[in-house]
């Protein structure tokens, strides 16, 4: 795997750089040897913070987690990689798409435990034009942990959802 490694407010020491090597290298047996893997240490307000992201063909795998040491933060991080990894392996709709990344001996091992994505509830609503603040207020009022709406100001299909610590992201998908 091709390591890309970068800091935020953090000096990227040897130290960190073996212990992303050591622990994210248990991953190497998933993915072939051209995928990129980058990783982002970050330091805010104490909390030290690693981003993980593996970008592949049609999807990507991502995680970040943060403590009070960068350690413990990068062994929580390969946790969840690990986790969305094999998930992703019994999901694999299109194995041709994704052969070029996920290693064919990793994929075979479990091919008869495929399972089916099957949508058991549909919904059709009308996509009301509003500004993504009142996209968040509607959010809430409705206890979701996103909302759909047609924004007022480009007249675009957006996407608000809540993140950690009580904030909102916004999508707007370029077609």
């Amino acid at each position: 795997m091709n390591y890309i490694i970068s800091g935020k407010n953090i000096e990227v020491t040897e130290g960190l750089k073996g212990a992303i090597y050591e622990k994210l290298g248990r991953l190497e047996k998933f993915f072939t040897e051209d995928t990129d893997v980058q990783v982002t240490f970050s330091v805010e307000k104490e909390r030290q913070k690693i981003e993980v992201t593996i970008p592949m063909k049609g999807h990507i795998i991502r995680a970040e987690q943060s403590s009070d040491d960068m350690y413990v933060s990068i062994d929580l991080v390969v946790e969840v990689i690990e986790r969305q990894v094999t998930r992703y392996k019994k999901k694999i709709v299109d194995k041709e798409q994704n052969k070029a990344f996920i290693r064919s001996d990793f994929v075979a091992e479990d091919e008869d435990e495929d399972e089916e994505v099957k949508i058991i509830r549909s919904k059709r609503f009308a996509v009301k034009p509003m500004y993504p603040e009142d996209a968040c207020v509607q959010m809430e009022l409705l206890g979701h942990s996103f909302y759909v709406f047609r924004n007022a100001e480009t007249d675009e299909v957006n996407v608000v959802y809540k993140r950690k610590g009580n904030t909102y992201g916004l999508i707007e998908p370029e077609f």
